[in-house]
């Protein structure tokens, strides 16, 4: 259980406390609700550029990292398709250093050109490095359009392509800012060696004063009920031949995720799982095999993803996956497999909460779906999954007509 307060100031800033006085530091975790599917089809890769300005100074303060550094703190940042995160870890004796630093870039960014080109260029070479000159980088590049068409899920964090980010002019940069970097689209967890008092004394001196942004109503595409099932086939200098396949499933706070998401597990987690055990252990047609869920808070993607051992074609690697996949579908799994991965799911929820700064960002994703208090409930999620649940979500999910099957070929 996370004990944990909460309070919002009048800029629209929602603020949780959490207080753990057996550890001697602070962890501060501001989360910006914006991720890239708030980007235009025309502009995107901006969030993931935010990401990076960020860190390149602000009003009053031409280096985040050094002052930070120099009261023994450490930070870093990440940004996905529908969040971007920054946290940071000091001693707890010097909290209202981390309220200085993250209140200056939320209220003034630094707007420097030179910082600009400077993330700009690292921007594009981690596209190129990441995504372009390794193998396999591309796969999401080329599977989120096939598997979304009106969705913005469509493109990866990264961008849709290097040119839009070349392209980024120092007006969109404000645009993006002043829209997305506002206090009323943030949530900020404070947790540690802290009290509830001190962080209300310090949110309102250091956030108080910044004023709220203009009101964003959240109007995305929804993606349509696929009808037809999706293939695509690549080429590349890849090690070998490789198979994605993807279906379309409920967000992260449906009630219907978290069936899946252990159906996901049933399948692939641990050497004992379905897929590993016939596909990579007794018919040798994968060298590695795995699915995963994307765990997006709009509809998102299962995935399963292998590599072709030599010798079997895709097209014998995909009806193998299959057969897999219409025998859970016809015959549901056992009372004994879904305890397993329920233990599992469990286990990894209750080892991620050892971490103080874990238990801040889950927290902070948690206040998304509009109540805080799901971080303390999702272990009772899982445990009401029935096997009847799994089963149902499977004929739900692993429709033929809902998948969409990326054909990754080796060439040499």
């Amino acid at each position: 259980m996370i004990t944990f307060n909460e309070f919002t100031l009048s800029n629209g800033l929602r603020v949780i406390v959490h207080e753990d006085h057996t550890v001697q530091i602070a962890v501060m975790n501001i989360l910006y609700d914006v991720g890239s599917r708030d980007e235009r089809p025309e502009k995107t890769g901006f969030a993931h550029l935010f990401e990076h300005l960020m860190f390149g100074g602000s009003g009053n303060i031409t280096n985040y990292d050094e002052p930070l550094q120099r009261v023994g703190g450490e930070n870093n940042a990440f940004t996905n398709t529908d969040i971007t995160n920054y946290y940071l870890t000091l001693p707890s004796a010097n909290l209202e250093t981390g309220f200085w630093l993250e209140s200056d870039r939320m209220l003034s960014l630094s707007f420097d050109p030179k910082v600009l080109e400077v993330q700009r260029k690292v921007v594009i070479e981690e596209f190129k490095q990441r995504y372009l000159n390794q193998p396999y980088g591309d796969v999401w590049l080329k599977l989120r359009p096939l598997a979304y068409h009106h969705h913005p899920y469509q493109w990866a964090t990264i961008g849709k392509e290097i040119s839009h980010i070349e392209d980024a002019t120092m007006e969109d940069v404000k645009e993006f800012f002043f829209t997305h970097y506002v206090p009323n689209n943030a949530i900020l967890v404070v947790a540690g060696n802290v009290t509830l008092e001190q962080v209300k004394e310090l949110a309102e001196k250091w956030f108080g004063p910044i004023p709220s942004g203009r009101g964003r109503s959240r109007q995305l595409p929804a993606e349509p009920r696929q009808s037809s099932k999706r293939v695509e086939t690549t080429e590349a200098k890849v090690p070998a031949n490789a198979l994605y396949k993807a279906w379309h499933m409920p967000g992260r706070f449906h009630e219907d995720y978290y069936a899946t998401d252990l159906m996901s597990d049933i399948l692939s987690r641990g050497q004992s799982s379905r897929l590993y055990q016939q596909l990579v252990k007794e018919q040798e047609i994968f060298t590695s095999i795995s699915s995963f869920v994307t765990g997006t808070i709009d509809p998102g993607l299962l995935v399963i993803s292998g590599r072709v051992r030599e010798g079997f074609t895709l097209e014998q690697a995909e009806q193998a996956v299959d057969k897999i996949l219409d025998t859970l579908i016809r015959e549901g799994v056992s009372e004994q497999e879904l305890e397993k991965v329920k233990n599992q799911a469990e286990s990894s929820l209750e080892f991620g909460e050892m971490e103080v700064m874990n238990r801040a960002m889950n927290l902070a994703f948690s206040k998304l779906s509009g109540d805080a208090n799901l971080v303390n409930e999702e272990g009772g999620h899982i445990n009401r999954v029935t096997a009847a649940d799994v089963q149902r979500v499977a004929a739900n999910t692993l429709r033929e007509e809902n998948a969409s099957t990326l054909h990754y070929k080796a060439v040499s």
